[in-house]
This record gives structure tokens, sequence and C-alpha cells, in this order.
């Protein structure tokens, strides 16, 4: 079933297929984003006129192939043109994610030699004038909002509009100019530099070539199938290479719509006005919306909460005995999915990190089609996927047709290093050829990650990072990230981090869902004026308890929690605790925590706390308090 996609034999680059498909079809809608309430359209002319005039923009500004365009801001069609034009003159582009500190964009740029930046907005632009004297390479700071920068006389700053201006003045001038540009673009010259996730240093920047990372998403098309016209909604930040996969290549290749939304803080009721043919959801919005149903229910009618839970019960037996439950479907699911945006969804998948199969579970009962992906940025993302009709909660599904997996040096449960490659595969790291040889051997690509394949089935199953699988002092081997995404199902827990590694026993440092456990004490009038204070009441203690407890009947009487705590704060990304993709940096907690997790395993019953917290917006807040450890029943299991 590839007769609808474009042949990318021929147009073998991201500007070519734009240009193919503007020729091929300029009034079919290409793109959507919705402003002040309503919903713009582009078409595929309209784009192909905007890379065009931003391409030829770039050029008058000297830009030359092998430059490295950067570009910040939120998701908007004007990164995505940005991006492509950057191709057509056989340039790099480099995505920041918006939300980094300082330090991290002055790396990125630093490392990169980045001349020229697109920048979305004042916010942006801010960021960028107070790391300039740190970076003497940037030339030109693009700005697509003018509003607000009328105030700033730095000779560097440009607005999008004028740029395009002396794009428009050089089209009228050399018409032929740009199609020129776009014939010689090369589908084996690199493209995109994706930064790596960077759970242990600095991000890597991955070299993907155009014609390769084509080839790999037409192979994930051939397993995931999409059609012209489709609805697509993006959320998810474009630095990350999924985003890239969906918004870029297999936009271009199957020609999809693509939908961005207002605000991150309207993403769901734009998403459900759209009515999308497919998603990709993070495990942490899975998680956030799976809490958030389940805390409506909590303030729902006795009757409401009796039918949901009825629902679930329904949907779960189904689930277990292969099918779907009609009947709770039509009664309850088929609303739920309607106010959520799902309504339309064929296909839906995760990855980035795991999803607990809890979660998973739950949104398939609901009949939610949601499949799990496996990959790295490496390898041009996801290399494998359920099928429809053939969903494995503890897997990632199989590989696509362009994927070779092996497990090396498998123990004698078969589990070992998962080892793989793709046509899509990376050209290595930019500047970095010893990190390239460390992880690139002999053609294949050494993930890190301990999986198995599931003999019934083929499926390839993921358990952690080898680096971060451990063994107690007493020699059981356990997962933390297996543990924590269970922990993670409950709608009061928002992160959580298992310990015990060379430890006698398992403990847990856990963040609470503040938005949610907030309503909860305010429903029961419990005092609290922060999130210091909201997770050291009693009762919220006594509930996230009751919680652990539950989680511990499911488990092995080895990987009980045994102890645990509430943290005084959320962990957050910009105190180096989390990725961008948020997942845990463990060496991070171990150092930072190391007096709080000291005092867990000496059988303190509190530990005190005297520290500073800074804010995003650098302001500072001491935090003096006493974090209560508790300790939970791990009685071992009868039999």
């Amino acid at each position: 079933m590839t007769h609808q996609y474009a042949d990318i034999k021929q147009y073998d680059t991201f500007p070519k297929l734009l240009a193919y498909n503007a020729q091929q079809y300029p009034t079919e809608i290409a793109m959507r984003e919705k402003e002040f309430g309503i919903w713009n359209e582009m078409t595929w002319a309209d784009y192909h006129d905007s890379v065009r005039l931003i391409s030829l923009g770039l050029t008058d500004l000297g830009v030359k192939p092998g430059d490295v365009i950067g570009l910040m801001g939120d998701n908007r069609p004007e990164w995505v043109h940005f991006e492509v034009a950057a191709h057509a003159l056989k340039a790099m582009s480099l995505g920041i994610y918006q939300d980094s500190l300082n330090g991290e964009v002055a790396y990125l740029i630093n490392y990169a030699q980045v001349r020229i930046i697109m920048a979305e907005d004042e916010e942006q632009v801010d960021k960028l004038l107070e790391i300039t004297e740190d970076c003497p390479c940037v030339e030109h700071i693009i700005y697509h909002d003018p509003r607000g920068m009328r105030k700033y006389d730095d000779p560097r700053l440009i607005s999008q509009q004028d740029m395009m201006d002396r794009g428009a003045a050089l089209l009228a001038d050399q018409p032929e100019l740009y199609n020129q540009l776009v014939a010689a673009t090369d589908g084996a010259d690199v493209s995109i530099l994706c930064t790596t996730s960077g759970t242990t240093s600095n991000p890597k920047l991955a070299m993907l070539q155009s014609a390769q990372f084509l080839d790999h998403c037409l192979a994930y098309l051939n397993a995931d199938h999409k059609f012209p016209g489709d609805n697509y909604v993006s959320i998810l930040p474009l630095p990350w290479i999924m985003e890239q996969v969906y918004v870029l290549a297999q936009a271009l290749i199957a020609r999809i719509t693509v939908n961005f939304v207002e605000e991150a803080e309207t993403m769901m009721s734009d998403m459900r006005e759209i009515g999308p043919n497919f998603a990709l959801l993070a495990p942490r919005v899975l998680e956030s919306i799976a809490a958030d149903v389940k805390a409506r229910m909590m303030d729902a009618t006795p009757f409401k909460q009796f039918m949901f839970n009825w629902g679930m019960k329904m949907g779960m037996q189904a689930l277990e005995a292969g099918k779907e439950s009609k009947l709770a479907y039509w009664l309850l699911f088929r609303a739920l999915k309607d106010r959520l945006g799902f309504t339309f969804l064929r296909s839906s998948a995760t990855g980035g990190a795991a999803l607990g199969p809890d979660t998973f579970k739950f949104f398939l009962a609901m009949g939610m089609p949601l499949k799990q992906l496996y990959g790295q940025t490496e390898l041009a993302g996801s290399y494998t996927i359920h099928r429809t009709g053939d969903i494995d909660f503890e897997s990632v599904g199989l590989p696509f047709e362009n994927a070779e997996i092996y497990i090396k040096d498998p123990d004698a449960q078969g589990i070992g290093e998962i080892v793989a490659k793709t046509t899509g595969m990376f050209k290595g790291y930019y500047k970095n050829e010893d990190a390239t040889k460390e992880d690139v051997r002999d053609g294949w690509m050494h993930t890190g990650d301990a999986g198995y394949f599931k003999k019934e089935n083929g499926h390839l199953v993921v358990i952690d990072r080898i680096k971060d699988m451990a063994t107690t002092s007493t020699g059981f081997r356990f997962s933390p990230m297996y543990i924590e995404n269970k922990l993670k199902f409950s709608p009061f827990v928002a992160e959580a981090v298992i310990l015990g590694h060379e430890k006698p026993f398992l403990t847990a440092i856990i963040c609470i869902r503040f938005s949610i456990v907030s309503k909860w004490a305010e429903q029961r009038s419990i005092p609290f004026t922060n999130y210091t204070s909201l997770s050291g009441q009693q009762e919220v203690i006594k509930v996230l308890q009751q919680e652990l407890q539950d989680v511990n009947a499911s488990l092995p009487d080895t990987q009980k929690v045994k102890r645990f705590l509430l943290l005084y704060k959320e962990l957050d990304a910009d105190d180096g605790e989390l990725t961008r993709t948020r997942k845990v940096r463990r060496n991070v907690i171990n150092e930072k925590y190391a007096d709080i997790i000291d005092a867990i395993y000496a059988g303190d019953e509190s530990v005190h706390i005297d520290t500073m917290i800074t804010f995003q917006d650098g302001t500072k807040s001491q935090v003096v308090t006493d974090l209560q450890v508790v300790d939970l029943d791990t009685t071992p299991s009868a039999g």
C-alpha cells in the first residue's frame, strides 16, 4: 500500500518534495494554524511560496552550503518553513528546545557555529541577546512575531517580513534561482542536526541525511498507513526526532494536513476541534490525560462514578479477551473520546520513553487505537510499532520493513543489549567521531537499552537502560523504570524515582501531581500555600501511602517499595533533573539528593531541608521544611 505516497527516489530532499506537492496539488490544505480563535489554512502552494521567499531571503543574507540555521520557538508553520528553506540552500537545520536555559542554548549555538537563528518572538529574542557575548558566531537573529520588538536596536535583528521582502526582490531579479537551488539539493547531504536526549551530559548532534530519512519515514508509513488529507495536530516539540518524522517528512510524503494549536493551554480544546485521524502523544501527555480523567471522576456524581468504573471494568475484561466492549463504548467511552478529541483517530502512537502497561491498557480499554513505538534519534526515530490488531501491552511491537534488530549477549532469559540498524541511520555525530565509533560498530547502533524478543509473537520488549538496570545488595535484579511507570498510573503521582541499587531494599522519591492533588485537598478543606506545603500535609502523605501500597500488591516481593518520601519540589529539566523529553537523569538525582537518600536508608523518620529554589523567571525562594519518611507494609505475599 504505497500507491498514495510520493516517489522519494525521484524527490529525495524535502524542498524537492514540497515543490512536487505544490505543483501537483496546489489547492490541497497542507497546514492550519489557530490564531485569535480562527483556523487559518495554508495550501501546498502557500507553503512552497513561503519557503521560496525565506530561502531567497537567507541567500541574500549570505547563507552557504554547510551553514547551520538555528530554530527556536513554539510549534508554528514558520518553524517548518525555515527548516525546509535551509535545506533548499544545502544548509543544515538545528532545532533548539524553546524552554532550554541560556547555557544550553549557548552550548548548542557555539558547538554547531550557528550563523543565523530564527526566533519566534520577543521572549526567544531576549534569551538570545542575553547570551550573544558568549556566541560571537551569530550574525543574524530573525524574529517572526514583531510584537514588542520596536524597542530593540541590535543590528543583528531582522524581522521575518523584512527578510522575505529581500527574498521577493531577489525572486523578481532572478526568477529561476530558487528552482535551480532546489534542483541542486542532494539526498545524500546532511540536512538535519538533531539533538540526542542527553541523559548523562550535553546532547550530541545526530547528522541525518534527507534521502535516508525519507526512506525510513516511508517504511514507517507502510507499517502505519496515513493518507492525503489526514489531520495531525503538532503538539510535541519540533526539535524532537519524532515530531520531525511526522510534521516534516511524513507530511510531505503522504500529504498530511498538519495543524498547529494556538497555545499549549488550548491544546486539548484545539485538538477536539480538529478531530485528528492520527496522533503522536508522549507518555507524559497520556499520563496527564489519564490522571485528569480519573481526577474528574473524583468530582463526579456517585452515578457517574459507578458508570465509569463499570465501563472500565467491562473495557478491561473485553481487552483481556482480545475484543472490544461495544456496550461500554456506546454508553461511556464514545462521549469520553469525543471530549478528548479522539473520535476520528485511526491510529495513535506513543514513544520517547516507556509507557506503563496500566496506562496503556487504560486507553485501549476506552477504545483508543494506541500503539507503542521504539527507536532512537540516531536511527531516524522509531523503527518498531504495534500493528493494528496485534497489540501487546508489554512490548513495543515489530520492526519496520527497513529495520534489523538483534539482542547482543543475551542471558539465560534472552535479555541483552538491543542492537539495530535502519536505512534511515544517521551519518554520525556532528564533530564527534569518537562518540560515533563508541555507539556504532560494524554498521550497527548499540542502543544501550536492555530488551528481548517474545517467543510467542516476535515482539520486542524494552526493559530499561542497561546502565539503569539495578541490583540490590541481596542480589535481586530490578528495573526502576518499570516500577516508576506503575506508580505514575496513579493520578496523584507526577514523577517517581525508584532507588535500591546496591542497597538492601527498594525505596522511592515521589513528586505529587500538583494540579490534581491541590484540587483533591481543596475539596477536603486541607490548608496549603504552595507545592512544598501541600506535599507535607498528613492527609496527602496518607493517600500517597495507599497508592504505593496498591502498587506494591502487584509487584513481586523482591521489588516492593519499603520506604518513600514526597519531595518538596517537582523534578525539573531546568535543574538538570530531567532531560527535555522528561527522562529522569538518575546520576543527577543520586548526587543532588544524596543526603535525602542516605537518610531514607539510615532509617530516619524525617529529613530536614534548608535550601534555595530558583524559578524560571530567575527569582529564588528559600525552602525550610522537614520531609517525612514513610514506611510501607512489605509483608511477603501468601504462597
